[in-house]
């Protein structure tokens, strides 16, 4: 390890880079990290650098609980390993580059509270049955200005879906980072303007789950950091605003066999058995999906009926209003889609558990449903998704096949950490059950997710 340190450092050198940014992302899916010299690399991340365990059980308001033990058995450390291949220069902030690192415990075991480590089991266990998962990632999220204290949408132009240029960027601010995450190197594709008003989307390139988790983790960093930086923000919460629409994070997914074939399909444009055992897990354990796809009190003012959002469990062909869509290419293209998530979910999170619902409909020989047709909200052979985010923690809870396949460990903090957030919210909020959006809501999430 110590001539590879010693490689990396010359090359950041070489690229006139002298900060490397360590970055991982902690349960809630903040970004945590910290600055280490390149000249003093060797030395900077030869033991870790360390952490304390207590990154794991902070509020977003930074209350410290004790979940799983945590503080009880005195806040103790961890170590982080840097994983050279996640490395990219980051173009928005001169001399500087940016590393993934994950988690170990000091005795070198794996660190079961560490989002990436969890994604990486998950792996692990399609590697045991021949299959490697691809996944396809597209964000939406909006751009807004601060007027007079209170953040607000950064134009009103409306009826500008699939547009671009000074109509919906009118300072150019869009452009910029689409130039800047380009020359990151992170697989941006396309992007443009949403339905809303200052809401866009950019396309990610498909790639190796772990990959595709690392780039998406990277990218909404970047996104967020190039955005401050013009004296705005950018959010990816589900409904920033009671009067337009939400912002969604959409998963393509599909599985390939060792030689890099998509195994999604039969060869004669139908779904294969492996498609329709994940398609039946994800539909199996969607409650319990929910909690994680959909990790805030605000996630669950953008779902419901007639919302171009998910409402039921069900899916269909290239069928925007199910929970899970065949879009309609085959052969090597042949994936699905699942709709239900949002942009406040840990990107490492939500890959996990969709791919851990797949991998038990695949273990388990699960059979998928009817496919629903048109406008799918009224469905009534489907379950309704949990419309209330203490609803899919009860469910997420319950659930012990996902526990089994992620972590316990992890569940418990991530539980604990999300019903502290609701009682916090049910305390401060006049109607709990308002399904418009509070200034609780803007004041814990707008910024940080």
């Amino acid at each position: 390890m110590s001539n590879e340190i010693h490689e990396i450092r010359e090359r950041l050198e070489k690229e006139g880079l002298d900060i490397l940014r360590i970055m991982f992302a902690d349960v809630l899916g903040t970004t945590r990290s910290k600055y280490v010299l390149t000249s003093e690399l060797e030395r900077g991340v030869k033991h870790g650098p360390a952490f304390c365990q207590g990154v794991w059980v902070t509020t977003n308001r930074g209350d410290v609980l004790d979940a799983e033990n945590i503080v009880s058995d005195g806040l103790q450390d961890f170590i982080t390993k840097l994983n050279p291949k996640t490395i990219k220069n980051l173009s928005y902030e001169s001399g500087m580059a940016c590393v993934i690192v994950d988690a170990y415990n000091p005795d070198l075991s794996e660190n079961l509270f560490a989002p990436r480590t969890i994604l990486k089991r998950i792996i692990a266990q399609y590697a045991k049955i021949g299959l490697v998962p691809v996944v396809g990632p597209e964000l939406e999220f909006y751009i807004a200005k601060c007027v007079d204290g209170k953040y607000s949408r950064a134009h009103e132009n409306i009826g500008l879906v699939y547009t671009t240029g000074p109509m919906v960027d009118p300072d150019g601010t869009f452009l910029r980072i689409v130039r800047r995450l380009d020359e990151m190197n992170i697989g941006v594709v396309a992007a443009n303007h949403e339905f809303s008003p200052s809401q866009y989307e950019i396309n990610l390139w498909h790639s190796e789950a772990l990959d595709a988790a690392d780039r998406t983790f990277i990218f909404k960093t970047a996104i967020k950091d190039m955005v401050l930086k013009e004296n705005k923000i950018a959010t990816f919460i589900g409904k920033p605003w009671s009067d337009e629409g939400g912002s969604g994070f959409h998963l393509h997914f599909s599985v390939e066999d060792t030689h890099g074939k998509n195994v999604m399909h039969d060869g004669n444009r139908e779904l294969s058995s492996i498609a329709q055992h994940m398609i039946a897990g994800i539909l199996e354990n969607a409650a319990a999906i929910t909690a994680l796809s959909n990790p805030t009190v605000n996630s669950f003012k953008r779902l419901g009926p007639d919302t171009l959002a998910p409402y039921r469990a069900n899916w269909g062909f290239d069928n925007r209003s199910c929970m899970v869509r065949i879009p309609p290419e085959r052969e090597a293209g042949t994936r699905l889609e699942v709709r239900v998530g949002d942009g406040a979910a840990n990107p490492y999170l939500i890959i996990a558990v969709i791919l851990a619902a797949g991998l038990d409909g695949i273990n388990r020989k699960l059979s998928c449903p009817e496919p629903a047709e048109g406008m799918a909200y009224n469905n009534e052979s489907a379950p309704v998704l949990p419309m209330s985010f203490k609803e899919a923690l009860d469910a997420l809870s319950a659930n012990e096949n996902i526990k089994t396949y992620l972590s316990s460990e992890l569940i418990g903090v991530f539980l604990a950490l999300k019903r502290d957030e609701i009682e916090r919210y049910e305390k401060t909020v006049a109607d709990p059950e308002t399904r418009d959006v509070t200034q609780w809501e803007l004041d814990e999430y707008l910024l940080r997710f």
